[in-house]
């Protein structure tokens, strides 16, 4: 099991420790290091004036920061590179998956096109998760394909064509050429020319892997395609008799995590816990939910994170009783405890965590009360991850530990036992444990086998923690003193050979380190 995070005030520190860095850096009055989360390698970033080159991570592929990523006069220490996933890491995933399509298959993954968001505008462009696993290609309507022993290529891309009027107005595009040269491709041909070069691929192939449903348009010319070649028999070749779904054999390969993966997720998990960090130091009572928001996607953007994993969540007060509240637009007040749920999407991985604080900078005994009873269910349930251990295990324990805190905290009236049997814990827990986190925040990847068979944990794997109590402020039937306290904490976990590694346990959680961290900051530093 790897050791829990210490806790309380006043461990001392040596200067070298490299937990004592990431303290530093935010200047936490009273505050010393926790154990460093494990880095498997990572180079500890180094001060402005004696930053060395970026060696590379084993299959990562450093990535220049652009120019002025930070301020001339910001004295903290930073990552120079971003890590992203080598094109031989890339190479063996499709091999894995090809040995599982099989000579006989053929696979096609298509991403998707630009979103209008409004009248001629649209949403920034986000690619395909599983375009991305497969090939790191990130431009629109890009479409993989994998078919296993072709001698004219296996691995096959279909990407916007040049157009140099085009990219004037939207950006660079690779061309088939760079497809090829940069990301590893056999062949590659331009998107103009799917309906010429495409069919050819799924020729003398029995069972094609293609997910319909998700690409309307693309499903019609894949159903067309297909039909095409069954009218061709004569040419004695085996056509596509069925289509699978390819999420069926994606997901299961996505779930568990390579180490290449794993490098870019610790970062985005330590950015995630630096913008969490920054938010508790600068919140004040009066401050609007937006304006803590605004810090931590500032620093999602300042540290090479392309955008939050997921929309951030500030609720403060009876805002935080609700699960998924996006609108940030409230002010916080001075008896609020706020809940931030917020993670960085860094090389394409997310971040995923929340933390709840009082806005003043103490929990009252009622909030502290409430608090500490989600913090022991987040703690026992992390002590539990093992592999081996029935996923379903973790959500069941949890349940109970929460049923019985509610119990014990005058939420709920009744015994342990009739509690769990009417699911009256329910009313202020009502989502599961956790979730899978990976390219996607809320990553692939079966949770049972079977209606009645919990999928067993397996290193690799990636979850989160994230027990929570929510008390809606109109609940009668509730304490007076807990009605609109709203309290989650979540963590990320990795689970490893001998048990597991908390990827955020560097974001403080204890009752000393969050009060002595709140509101920590000068009270002018965000000034202009």
């Amino acid at each position: 099991m790897m050791p829990a995070p210490p806790g309380g005030v006043g461990v001392k520190v040596m200067a070298d420790a490299p937990g004592a860095r990431f303290w530093r850096f935010w200047g936490i009055r009273g505050m010393s290091a926790p154990g460093p989360p494990a880095r498997s390698g990572r180079r500890a970033p180094t001060r402005c004036a004696d930053r060395q080159p970026e060696p590379s991570v084993a299959g990562c592929r450093p990535m220049a920061r652009p120019p002025g990523a930070r301020p001339a006069h910001d004295e903290t220490s930073y990552e120079e590179t971003m890590a992203m996933i080598d094109n031989d890491v890339l190479k063996a995933r499709r091999a894995r998956l090809m040995e599982k399509i099989g000579p006989e298959g053929v696979m096609i993954v298509v991403g998707p096109g630009m979103r209008r968001r409004s009248n001629d505008t649209e949403y920034a462009y986000r690619p395909s998760s599983d375009v991305l696993y497969l090939s790191g290609f990130g431009e629109p309507e890009a479409v993989v394909v994998l078919a296993p022993g072709r001698e004219e290529g296996e691995f096959g891309l279909f990407v916007p064509d040049k157009d140099p009027a085009k990219e004037q107005w939207e950006g660079r595009r690779a061309g088939p050429e760079g497809a090829v040269k940069t990301y590893g491709a056999d062949v590659a041909f331009g998107l103009s020319q799917l309906d010429e070069e495409l069919p050819a691929f799924l020729k003398g192939r029995q069972t094609l892997y293609y997910t319909l449903g998700v690409e309307p348009e693309f499903d019609q010319r894949v159903i067309s395609w297909v039909q095409t070649l069954r009218h061709r028999r004569n040419q004695h070749l085996a056509m596509p008799a069925a289509i699978s779904d390819a999420r069926d054999l994606l997901f299961e390969a996505r779930l568990i995590k390579e180490e290449a993966e794993l490098q870019v997720l610790r970062r985005a998990c330590e950015i995630s816990a630096e913008a969490h960090i920054l938010a508790m130091k600068h919140c004040r009572p009066g401050m609007m939910e937006y304006e803590l928001q605004a810090l931590i996607e500032y620093h999602f953007r300042r540290s090479g994170g392309t955008y939050p994993a997921y929309a951030s969540i500030v609720g403060a007060g009876d805002n935080a009783t609700i699960l998924h509240y996006t609108e940030n637009e409230d002010r916080i007040g001075e008896d609020d405890v706020v809940l931030v749920d917020a993670g960085c999407e860094y090389g394409h991985y997310s971040g995923d965590i929340t933390r709840s604080f009082p806005a003043s900078g103490r929990f009252s005994e009622a909030q502290r009360a409430l608090y500490e009873k989600v913090l022991v269910v987040l703690n026992e349930t992390i002590e539990m991850i093992k592999p081996g251990l029935p996923y379903d295990a973790l959500q069941e324990e949890a349940s109970k530990k929460l049923a019985a805190a509610m119990i014990e905290l005058g939420l709920l009236d009744e015994t342990l036992e009739e509690a769990l049997e009417s699911k009256s814990y329910r009313k202020y827990y009502p989502h599961g444990i956790g979730h899978w986190l990976g390219i996607d925040v809320h990553d692939v990847g079966l949770y049972k086998l079977s209606e009645d068979d919990s999928r067993e944990l397996e290193p690799g794997m990636v979850l989160t923690i994230e027990p929570g109590i929510y008390v809606p402020a109109d609940d009668e039937s509730a304490p007076e003193a807990l009605r609109g306290v709203g309290v989650r904490i979540e963590d990320d976990i990795l689970v490893t050979a001998s048990g597991y590694e908390n990827l955020t346990r560097m974001c403080p959680k204890s009752v000393e380190e969050v009060e002595a961290l709140v509101g920590s900051a000068p009270a002018d530093a965000l000034e202009i």
